[in-house]
């Protein structure tokens, strides 16, 4: 049995998402969430970057997955990250002073299995 969150339209940079979602999939549910609080308050880092807004999504995203699995009365201790994955998402418009600019996004999925 799995559980499914998704967040989409998060402003954090795609390349980034994917570096996370390397050292994310396979963990169990408990470690990725200790190393995701690790990353934010710089006592780990990935190859000598924090990442830390893009952690504190993954963070929420982790919190989602874990809700899930609980309503779908899963052992929250069992849990591992079975997939994630992050996608291009929406290109939002915003105006400034210098004219027209395209703001980036992304989508973000993370499929959590009992093990």
């Amino acid at each position: 049995m799995e559980a499914i969150a998704r967040i989409r339209n998060a402003r954090i940079s795609l390349k980034k998402a994917l570096v996370l979602c390397k050292e994310l999939k396979g963990k169990r549910l408990q470690k990725a969430k200790k190393f995701l609080e690790d990353l934010i308050n710089k006592k780990v880092s990935i190859e000598g970057k924090y990442y830390t807004n893009t952690a504190k999504v993954f963070l929420e995203l982790i919190s989602q997955a874990a809700g899930n699995a609980k309503f779908k009365n899963m052992d929250e201790n069992k849990l591992f990250i079975k997939n994630v994955k992050a996608d291009k998402g929406e290109r939002m418009l915003r105006y400034g002073r210098k004219g027209l600019r395209r703001r980036k996004s992304t989508h973000l999925t993370m499929v959590v299995e009992e093990r």
